[in-house]
């Protein structure tokens, strides 16, 4: 086969672009540190992008579903920390009122600070996060408790409020208000009040019947307790799934960047050596040799 000088040419500068679009590949990959600016560039890589990056704000969206949860916990464990303390003085006022040197003006000042106590107590069960009460289900827009002149009122729901943690896997956020500031509690609390303004009192009995409640309250503390370990630990577990995530990700369309920059001088030196000898061997005519 006769090779011509047009051939020459024309293989050369076809070889030179292949150099030049080689290059600007690299400078793009130096620039924005990934394998791929644009599906067509690589369709697998592409497509397993798509996969691993839902995976990811998959991830990332349990992650956000358990600061809801922290909150949520977090803001109850301090409620009901509030609430005990209530239920501790109660305690101690009803056995100070069943010291017989009382007087009926100090039976009636542990009766008024009852009273405060349990208007502390109704408020600590209408506790809201965010707007919402953390105390009533997911009637989280409607309070669970109401006081007036005629009593306190409990309306609380006990429909489990549940966040998804994981595929699959839901964890009640709140604690049962049934356990924890019912009707009876309320009742009994005002009982004690009432009794207070007798002559002849009989606290034994409710103080019995008041201990059993807050022996239920610190029940269902203590699941709360129980749940939020295993918060922790799907925390622990989402944080390393987070991390798997990110790497696989990485993996996929991340360049090396060490890799991509030698890569780019050595295709450069060779972009340089075509250039040359394309110069050398393309230059030359007819003319040049007649001279």
């Amino acid at each position: 086969m006769r090779v011509t000088q047009s051939m020459v040419a024309a293989n050369s500068l076809r070889n030179i672009n292949k150099s030049y679009g080689s290059m600007a590949q690299y400078l793009e990959q130096l620039s924005t540190g990934k394998k791929i600016t644009k599906a067509s560039d690589d369709p697998v890589i592409a497509q397993k992008g798509m996969y691993y990056r839902t995976s990811l704000n998959e991830v990332e969206q349990y992650k956000r579903n358990l600061s809801e949860l922290y909150l949520w916990m977090d803001n109850s464990e301090a409620s009901m920390d509030q609430g005990n303390k209530s239920f501790q003085r109660i305690r101690e006022l009803m056995i100070q009122a069943k010291n017989d040197t009382n007087e009926t003006t100090d039976r009636e000042a542990i009766a008024k600070e009852i009273a405060q106590l349990k208007e502390d107590l109704v408020s600590v069960a209408n506790t809201q996060v965010a707007g919402r009460y953390i105390f009533n289900g997911t009637s989280v827009n409607t309070a669970p408790v109401t006081s007036d002149a005629n009593g306190v009122v409990v309306n609380s729901e006990n429909d489990p409020y549940l966040v998804e943690v994981s595929r699959g896997i839901q964890l009640k956020a709140n604690a049962d208000p049934s356990q924890l500031f019912s009707q009876e509690l309320f009742n009994t609390i005002g009982e004690i009040e009432r009794e207070l303004s007798e002559d002849d009192m009989d606290l034994d009995s409710l103080l019995q019947k008041f201990d059993g409640l807050v022996t239920t309250f610190s029940a269902e503390r203590s699941d709360l307790g129980a749940r939020y370990n295993r918060l922790e630990l799907l925390e622990s577990r989402i944080d390393n799934q987070e991390v798997l995530a990110k790497k696989v990700l990485s993996e996929n369309e991340d360049v090396d960047m060490e890799k991509v920059y030698t890569d780019f001088i050595t295709q450069e030196s060779v972009h340089r050596a075509a250039l040359q000898m394309g110069a050398s061997i393309i230059q030359p005519s007819l003319v040049d040799f007649l001279r």
